[in-house]
């Protein structure tokens, strides 16, 4: 008997956006001409993505950059090492979306995915709608100005529907407004479709940039429906949502999710998917070995978990459980299988959470190739800071001024496991990390990037990374991330930072208060003093830290990156600010921990035997 399903909330309506072969399309959007030539994005020696024209003549993504020229002679292959074009695409891109929300609800999801909330305007416009004419409604998308919006056919959906309806068999009666909470959900899914195509239509007569959408009432499953359709397509996940126990029907929420592979539901990645196959299978599944990131041969779906017998919550938490494991991992997890997303979409904020970059290596073991890779991050996320974090100041043009200072530097390492006895290696993900105070002198504009660079990979990262890796050999490293976090966002003139700049007020303040002031005939004004104070601000959280970082986390996402990009189960950044630990794995049961828990732990399972 298999556990009872979650509760499900389906009052809100989300929509994701997944740009269409985003890298590819920066550089067509920047070039036109390109549109109409098979064109690949290449870092390192891969294929990172490809328009659809070179697809459709047999590229994809991840190919060795000799095998694409094989397959397709006269493709153009393009540069994507630097990332700032792409980033700098991706926030204009972000902005225009943001601009259409009325609660602000608006989360980027690496470089090619956005999720909106649009509950708010979706419900505004569900109460306007006309019982007596429904074919002839219009969408307001300005709560003030009823003139600004579009014309909408609401009895059905835009795009296509999973289920599939065919257009000429409309979901819903014409001839009243439903009431019902199935029928009421139904107008509120074809309100959001309705909104997105709109959306979909004006980025991309816009801004040039083609988009698949999803729609539906949580952020996992508008992202898994928006898949069905691509490119340039949109689905909406029809009700029911929510059927009795004892109907004899499948809601179309469980329908949808029994028909994934259980690795590719958004949360639960590869080490959980791994874990939770083999207890299916009662073997270890079989792995297919990719050039970088392979999967397993096996496919098992969520419904093949789901109808497993004594599958639910505390079945999950044994299996995936364990040191290090999050708090309630088997509840949560059991929810993702049946469709349930609690998590809320993030409200649009000026300042990041946190900044990392990263990359990875097919071999990185000795001390001078990893004083060149820190260097080159270094240079990176310097370069970053300053996109992200420098604004111009408003007193002078020529000079800019920081919006937030990140207190914690943090670097992290994957090692790969050692060869096992049979000439194979044990597959991990695990990183382990060091962090400590960013040095302030990063903040220093004075002196060039170069020097700054030097003096941070001397100074701090070549000192945590030999207590990362306290030998100068015998480590081989797969992937390096330096990333800073704990943002506190400086003072601002219009009080939208963590404070008023005390400063400017200083010197504004003769100006300001000149008409009040009231001279003394005997005796000379006493002289304003000079002030020297700094900005003042509040620690920024955000509980969903991990889904912005860097830019780069691409779980599921279009474009597959894997240079400086996190990848599956990127490690979270844990904002206490107490000393770090140097933390192990231990490769017999893959538990982390401390370094000086080590021994007792092999010990542990010594007495095992």
């Amino acid at each position: 008997m298999t556990a009872p399903k979650p509760s499900k909330g389906h009052h809100r309506i989300i929509i994701h956006f997944d740009y269409d072969c985003f890298y590819a399309s920066v550089f067509e959007a920047e070039n036109p001409a390109l549109k109409s030539v098979p064109l690949a994005v290449q870092q390192k020696q891969i294929i990172v993505t490809c328009n659809y024209e070179a697809r459709r003549r047999g590229l994809r993504k991840l190919q060795l950059i000799h095998e694409a020229r094989q397959i397709v002679p006269d493709v153009v292959i393009v540069l994507g090492e630097d990332l700032n074009r792409f980033r700098d695409a991706s926030k204009e891109l972000y902005k225009f979306l943001e601009a259409f929300t009325w609660s602000g609800k608006v989360e980027r999801l690496g470089f090619d995915e956005v999720f909106m909330d649009v509950t708010d305007i979706v419900d505004f416009n569900q109460a306007l709608l006309n019982p007596n004419d429904l074919t002839n409604s219009f969408f307001q998308l300005q709560k003030n100005d009823p003139t600004v919006g579009f014309a909408f056919d609401s009895t059905v959906i835009a795009g296509h529907g999973f289920p599939n309806i065919p257009q000429t068999q409309p979901p819903m009666s014409d001839t009243k407004i439903p009431t019902d909470d199935h029928e009421s959900l139904m107008t509120r899914l074809i309100l959001g479709s309705h909104l997105a195509q709109h959306l979909r239509w004006s980025l991309e007569e816009q801004k040039g940039y083609t988009s698949t959408v999803g729609i539906s009432t949580n952020k996992l499953l508008s992202k898994l429906v928006g898949n069905l359709n691509k490119p340039k397509g949109q689905t909406t996940l029809l009700p029911p949502y929510v059927v009795p126990d004892n109907g004899g029907v499948e809601s179309n929420v469980t329908t949808f999710m029994d028909s994934h592979d259980i690795g590719k539901v958004p949360g639960i990645g590869f080490k959980m998917s791994h874990k939770i196959q083999n207890l299916v299978l009662a073997r270890p599944a079989e792995f297919d070995e990719g050039l970088i990131y392979g999967g397993t041969k096996e496919s098992v779906t969520v419904r093949d978990v789901r109808l497993f017998p004594g599958m639910g919550p505390e079945l999950l938490d044994k299996i995936l459980g364990g040191p290090g494991a999050e708090r309630g991992i088997g509840g949560k997890s059991w929810g993702l299988i049946n469709g349930v997303d609690p998590t809320d979409v993030q409200q649009a904020k000026k300042v990041p959470t946190q900044i990392s970059i990263e990359d990875s290596y097919i071999r990185l073991d000795t001390m001078p190739q990893a004083r060149k890779e820190l260097r080159m991050l270094a240079t990176s996320l310097i370069k970053r800071l300053h996109v992200d974090l420098l604004e111009d100041d408003e007193d002078d043009a020529t000079t800019k001024r920081w919006i937030a200072h990140p207190k914690t530097i943090i670097l992290s390492t994957r090692p790969r496991p050692p060869l096992n006895s049979d000439g194979t290696r044990t597959r991990s993900f695990n990183r382990i990390s060091r962090r400590g105070p960013l040095p302030n002198f990063v903040f220093n504009l004075k002196d060039g990037v170069d020097a700054t660079v030097e003096k941070l990979v001397q100074e701090t990262l070549i000192p945590m990374f030999r207590k990362l890796h306290p030998y100068p050999s015998g480590w081989n490293l797969s992937l390096v991330n330096i990333g800073v976090t704990n943002m506190v966002e400086t003072a601002s003139e219009d009080g939208k930072g963590g404070g008023r700049d005390i400063g400017r007020m200083f010197k504004k303040q003769e100006e300001t208060l000149k008409e009040w002031n009231i001279p003394d005939r005997d005796m000379p004004p006493d002289p304003i003093p000079e002030v020297t104070t700094k900005s003042h601000g509040a620690l920024l959280t955000d509980p969903s830290a991990g889904n912005d970082v860097s830019d780069s986390i691409m779980t599921g996402s279009e474009d597959i990156i894997p240079t400086q990009t996190s990848t599956e189960e990127p490690a979270e950044w844990d904002e206490d600010e107490d000393e770090d630990e140097n933390r192990g794995m231990c490769y017999e049961c893959g538990a982390t921990m401390p370094a000086f828990a080590m021994a007792a732990h092999e010990r542990f399972h010594s007495l095992e035997l």
